[in-house]
């Protein structure tokens, strides 16, 4: 980093316990596919409602821009495979306080993430028990608080902290499996559907004649991209990944492919079985209704999608805790919160305060949503801002690392570079990162525009962040506006060496050695 400061090392450099690698390909799939299952049981009804008879073009637009988000993940986690996801990558390519950004904003949407799908996977159990589902009472100034589904999630929230305390090993299996049976009955959902229940003309009618307003279309598409959020968590599990330069790609890839496929196919299936009213009035278990309709299955489709959609969003909530943890040590590690975060437990390897921290800071999230006229509303609409703020830091930060640190091997780049001279080196420019960087600001911009708690609720999280940064900082005699010296190469070295990405360490050391010559030349004509 150019801003460097005179300041005691950062903890960061000093030996420590390291998290183990134990998510397999197959894990590393499910930690995302995790969240694609959540879109489609949590999003499905709520976009529909805002988008009437558009609501596959808003799957489809925000699917646009999540693949390119894709693409530009999968660069940088295979390049760097280290806990943090964006934040890490923000902090490597534009310094400490855009990389803390970035992590507030990542760490918001995590933590809502553990209370919005834990309620919303209560919600769906509550399909079997319908006088849970509607049992309401006032407490004090609060009235229709449902305490009983608020229980419910507690005590969810709760035993997905212990399982994610055990480790990561069992925190993987549980998404492996789950999510194994979540993907094959998704599919046999939309392929018995669209063979023997889909009505094109159903289809056409609404997008011809029940076509949404700007703002509706604007508010229905970004609730869409904020659901596209599962390769932030295969990156978080990057350091606890074996051979990640090779297994993020090929996850990563196949895991675009899905989470389009899914979310586009769902939304033209029901649209074509049910009249988009039909999903707006019951959003809360939208394809348990859409499995209720099916010819031949209904009597059983319409249950199995509710325990399918309970298991799913569950896993999705244990991302959001896996995803927090991670996300606060990696902070931890590089100078921007505290040293406290980075313990690690010394029999499970896994950073049991952030998990019970992050995890704690879901359950009061949940616990107040259940305050307000509906907690699913309440957590949705406070899910945006910090989703597409991170996104548009990572693009950034795709662009600059390009820039500052050509060095590194990237086992995948992102398609579509133009050969640029910077610094008297040529350096490949990602035209994908571009587009992608306008895509996400547009959306971000329709978040501000259209999501009321979304735009207070986010930047007030980020205030109150900034000030506990600020404190640290001043604390720790380190510059608030600058960055310390983290040592980059050394830790990149490292990090190679641990995933045992020898070939990779081999090709870093050349590129570092051929610079040091180019330097020493050009210092010797000087």
């Amino acid at each position: 980093m150019a801003d460097v400061a005179a300041a005691p090392a950062p903890a960061h450099v000093a030996p420590e316990p390291h998290l183990r690698r134990d998510v397999s390909v197959w894990g590393s799939f499910m930690w995302g596919f995790a969240d694609v299952g959540a879109d489609i049981y949590a999003a499905l009804g709520i976009v529909i409602a805002a988008t009437m008879g558009a609501a596959p073009l808003a799957f489809a637009a925000a699917g646009l821009v999540y693949v390119m988000i894709g693409l530009a993940y999968t660069e940088l986690a295979s390049a760097y495979p280290m806990a943090g996801g964006g934040q890490y990558f923000v902090s490597r390519g534009l310094g400490d306080l855009a990389g803390f950004i970035a992590g507030s904003a990542l760490l918001l949407d995590y933590t809502i993430d553990i209370a919005l799908f834990a309620t919303f996977s209560a919600g769906y159990l509550n399909f079997f028990f319908p006088a849970i589902q509607h049992f309401k009472m006032t407490l004090g100034p609060f009235a229709n608080v449902n305490p009983l589904w608020a229980g419910e999630t507690a005590i969810l929230i709760v035993g997905l902290a212990w399982v994610n305390l055990i480790g990561v090993r069992e925190s993987s299996l549980l998404n492996e499996v789950l999510g194994a049976f979540g993907l094959v009955a998704e599919a046999g959902l939309i392929i018995v559907g669209l063979i023997f229940a889909w009505k094109p003309e159903l289809l056409v009618q609404q997008w011809v004649h029940q076509f949404p307003t700007i703002h509706q279309f604007m508010y229905g598409s970004s609730l869409a991209i904020i659901s596209y959020v599962g390769l932030e968590s295969i990156s978080q599990a990057a350091q606890e990944t074996r051979r990640p330069a090779t297994v993020i790609p090929r996850t990563s890839i196949g895991l675009i492919g899905s989470v389009f496929l899914f979310a586009v196919f769902f939304s033209i299936t029901a649209l074509g079985i049910l009249p988009w009213q039909a999903y707006a009035a019951d959003v809360g278990d939208s394809v348990a209704l859409f499995g209720s309709r099916l010819p031949f299955i209904g009597g059983f489709a319409g249950p199995l999608a509710a325990i399918l959609g309970a298991l799913v969003l569950l896993i999705s909530a244990n991302t959001g805790v896996m995803g927090s943890s991670r996300l606060a040590y990696s902070m931890s590690r590089l100078g921007l919160a505290s040293e406290w975060l980075r313990g690690v437990h010394p029999r499970y390897r896994t950073p049991t305060r952030t998990i019970i921290i992050f995890s704690g800071i879901g359950l009061l999230e949940a616990m107040l949503a259940f305050l307000t006229p509906s907690a699913v509303d309440a957590l949705a609409n406070m899910y945006a801002f910090g989703a597409t703020l991170g996104y548009t830091l990572v693009f950034v930060a795709l662009i600059a690392l390009r820039l500052r640190d050509p060095y590194t091997p990237r086992p995948y780049r992102v398609p579509g570079n133009v050969p640029w001279r910077w610094r008297g080196t040529v350096v490949q420019v990602p035209l994908i990162g571009v587009l992608g960087l306008i895509g996400v600001l547009f959306t971000l911009t329709e978040v501000v525009l259209t999501h009321a708690i979304g735009r207070i609720a986010g930047p007030a999280w980020l205030i109150v962040c900034f000030i506990y940064y600020v404190a640290y900082r001043r604390r720790r005699g380190l510059p608030v506006a600058g960055s310390v010296d983290h040592h980059w190469e050394a830790q990149q070295r490292a990090i190679l060496k641990d995933a045992e990405e020898h070939d990779l360490l081999e090709q870093y050391e050349i590129a570092l050695t051929q610079r040091d010559r180019d330097l020493a030349k050009e210092h010797a004509r000087g």
